[in-house]
């Protein structure tokens, strides 16, 4: 499994964000969120904390978007030096808390681990992880050697096949 997910009890996990530093000095925290919009991570609680080999769950965490930052109040911290010693804590959810993705629209999480392959069959590797560049999505394919696929449907994606474990490329694997 990749950095990007890992398994407690059998369980799939995936990171949603993470404590990134604190507002006022009530005991709020500011949050790095990798959902979509930001300030939807409040819905898929409890939250699987982890920081320095520590883990713990977490469920009634409020919070908000401020335009700026999103803020949350955990449960039990109370004061600035408690919400000081959070920075840097993840946050991640099960992946089964997660909806179903639209048609044609995938969780990188579900894509790492798959295997790849050309359209000609010729195997590249798996799915090391992915890669946000802002052009587009990036799939790292580590095989015989480390390859950096787009990974843009149509055009260079030609399918990806959950039940055979593999994404078929339109790509020269001399490339």
């Amino acid at each position: 499994m990749s950095a990007g997910q890992t398994a407690i009890a059998g369980e799939r996990l995936i990171q949603l964000g993470r404590v990134v530093g604190v507002f006022g000095v009530n005991g709020e925290l500011k949050l790095e969120s990798h959902t979509e919009p930001r300030s939807a991570i409040f819905g898929y609680q409890p939250w699987l904390l982890r920081s320095a080999g520590n883990e713990r769950l977490l469920d009634g965490v409020r919070g908000r978007d401020t335009g700026r930052n999103i803020v949350a109040r955990f449960p039990g911290v109370e004061g600035r030096d408690q919400a000081q010693a959070m920075i840097g804590t993840e946050i991640w959810v099960r992946r089964a808390q997660l909806p179903p993705p639209a048609a044609g629209e995938y969780y990188w999480v579900d894509l790492e681990g798959l295997a790849v392959e050309t359209i000609a069959g010729v195997a590249l590797g798996h799915v090391s992880h992915m890669l946000a560049t802002g052009a587009n999505d990036v799939m790292v394919v580590a095989g015989e050697r480390q390859r950096l696929l787009p990974f843009i449907i149509g055009q260079y994606v030609q399918s990806v096949d959950f039940d055979a474990g593999k994404i078929v490329v339109d790509w020269d694997p001399d490339f």
